[in-house]
């Protein structure tokens, strides 16, 4: 009897087992067709894409640097990329939040690199299990950092509360190009994440004052999305007015949740609506956040 209760529980285990490495396979084989594209900015900038948040990447004689590593499967694709522009692992890591589709590249590039990120980034990555001590911030910051990197000047600079309540975008001075993070999806609705410390209000000051430093000619990478400019940016920024106040006045008007689903969001916006974010999710957003500010 003894004997063949261990036998049902190493059957168990084994079980238990496979399903854990078939689920690591599916895991992996959703990336297995994931290609990563790079398109050249300047001299030294690059801006890549793949499945996850956009990569900002800067090679030169310095070595590299990049802006966030999307999902871990995606690791050695990444470096693939990076070795058809430049020899060599990356000296630095900048993580603009800490959700994983921007850092789960960090544990194999933080082996070689040091990884630099806003103190909350930390936090919220150290709160994880299992997490790889590799794949943690070794620079961390409250409100601005700078690089000097590849003759151009690298400035850090969280805003407060907006995607998280961590993110930092990435301004190239010279180069004239920004790295926006998740404060920018362009032509979608944005991902504001509530429940770690973000702000519909702190995510559209956070990109009102960003416009207020770039010029027409300033490159924009979005965290999702093709490369944009300021136009396209002030067109996001105008959504997200149109969008706060059209669910202040729902509000005011003393319309529920599910009323204001039923009706919609207003037609003009009906397209912006995308796989992750629909448009129940952005307005369920909105609600959730503004409806706490009466």
């Amino acid at each position: 009897m003894k004997l063949r209760f261990q036998r049902h529980i190493i059957g168990l285990s084994a079980l238990a087992l496979l399903a854990l490495t078939q689920t690591a396979a599916m895991a992996d084989d959703k990336f297995n067709d994931v290609t990563i594209k790079s398109k050249k900015l300047d001299n030294n900038t690059y801006m890549f894409i793949g499945a996850g948040g956009n990569i900002g990447v800067s090679a030169g004689s310095d070595g590299i640097l990049i802006i966030d590593d999307q999902y871990a499967p995606l690791a050695d694709k990444i470096t693939a990329a990076l070795n058809q522009i430049q020899p060599g692992a990356p000296k630095y890591i900048v993580n603009t939040h800490y959700h994983a589709d921007h850092t789960g590249g960090n544990a194999h590039f933080g082996e070689q690199g040091t990884i630099l990120a806003h103190h909350n980034v930390l936090k919220r990555l150290q709160a994880q299990n299992k997490i790889a001590s590799s794949a943690l911030p070794v620079i961390t910051y409250g409100d601005n950092i700078s690089i000097h990197f590849n003759q151009d000047t690298l400035e850090i600079i969280h805003l407060g509360p907006g995607h998280t309540d961590g993110d930092s975008v990435v301004i190239w001075q010279k180069a004239n190009i920004i790295h926006m993070g998740d404060l920018y999806f362009k032509d979608r609705f944005p991902y504001i994440d509530l429940d770690a410390g973000g702000s519909v209000t702190g995510y559209r000051e956070n990109v009102s004052l960003i416009l207020d430093r770039l010029d027409n000619k300033t490159k924009v990478i979005p965290g999702h999305g093709d490369l944009a400019d300021k136009n396209a940016l002030f067109k996001f920024k105008h959504m997200l007015d149109d969008s706060i106040n059209w669910m202040r006045g729902e509000i005011e008007l003393g319309h529920d949740l599910a009323s204001i689903k039923k009706q919609g969001v207003p037609e003009k916006y009906a397209d912006w609506s995308w796989e992750f974010i629909s448009a129940d999710k952005w307005i369920e957003t909105l609600y959730q956040d503004l409806s706490t500010q009466r």
